[in-house]
């Protein structure tokens, strides 16, 4: 902010950016972020955000109190939601420091590559990478390191800073899942890993197995298997 940086957040629309959007107010509420332009620009972060709004009654006590005192739309009143994709391509043409919100969350797809497409060459800009990337996307080249990138079919230098935030997730951990299984194990299910990368997946196949008896499977693409 001090240096008028431009600060790009690629985000998951649905829960990740309602996230990202309370952190940020709470940031603001306790002065340790200046108040500055924050623009969701995502259409269906948007709408998902509008749906959470309309069952209030479902939030934890901090937030109720939050919306209901008003503290919380007076700590987001610089938010600006960009539904049209002309409203998403005038963000190119204002100054630093702002705040973009937009997807896709693995910046494989989605507005964010147009933002990074004008400014991953900036050494002003920085990227916030805030979820799991895969391997093989776009957000996991930069998570990586890597110097040169290819958007919309042209090599670019990454001079922008890359930083990344642990902690989102909205996964269960190993332990979570570990509890989960321990009370089914004694009826011999059949337990299939499907999701992850191939380290991970074998990683927790031997602990489910050490743990509960239980030896996972792990599909492979185009597998067929029979329950």
């Amino acid at each position: 902010v001090a240096s008028k940086g431009k600060i790009f957040i690629p985000s998951f629309a649905i829960g990740r950016a309602q996230n990202i959007l309370f952190y940020l107010a709470e940031l603001i509420r306790a002065k340790r972020i200046p108040r500055v332009p924050i623009f969701l620009d995502s259409p269906m972060a948007i709408e998902a955000s509008r749906l959470y709004a309309q069952y209030q009654d479902l939030f934890d006590e901090e937030s109720t109190e939050l919306v209901e005192n008003g503290q919380m739309g007076s700590d987001l009143r610089t938010v600006h939601f960009c539904e049209h994709a002309e409203q998403s391509k005038a963000i190119n043409h204002r100054r630093g420091p702002f705040i973009v919100i937009a997807g896709s969350g693995m910046c494989n797809a989605g507005r964010i590559l147009h933002h990074l497409s004008n400014n991953i060459t900036d050494p002003n800009a920085h990227v916030v990478i805030v979820g799991f990337q895969a391997r093989g996307s776009l957000g996991r080249h930069l998570v990586d390191g890597a110097q040169h990138v290819s958007i919309f079919g042209r090599w670019l230098p990454v001079n922008a800073r890359i930083h990344t935030l642990g902690g989102f997730s909205a996964h269960a951990g190993r332990s979570q899942l570990l509890d989960w299984i321990r009370p089914m194990a004694s009826h011999g299910p059949a337990i299939f890993l499907t999701h992850g990368e191939d380290d991970a997946r074998r990683s927790l196949a031997d602990l489910i197995s050490t743990t509960s008896g239980v030896t996972p499977h792990l599909p492979v693409y185009a597998e067929h298997l029979t329950i």
